[in-house]
């Protein structure tokens, strides 16, 4: 079990790519949903501008 987290000598790369995948999907899924809160909140003022 060991040999399989030393990954043959490259765990460093191996476990950084992995962290800094996890920590890129992670940010790309924050920025989505506060993308979609401030473009709800948008479209809710525009809605009652217009009533």
């Amino acid at each position: 079990m060991s040999d399989f987290w030393a990954m043959g000598g490259y765990a460093v790369f191996v476990w950084t790519s992995y962290g800094l995948a996890a920590v890129t999907l992670g940010g790309l899924i924050g920025l989505t949903l506060w993308q979609r809160r401030v473009a709800r909140a948008r479209w809710s003022s525009l809605k009652e501008a217009k009533q």
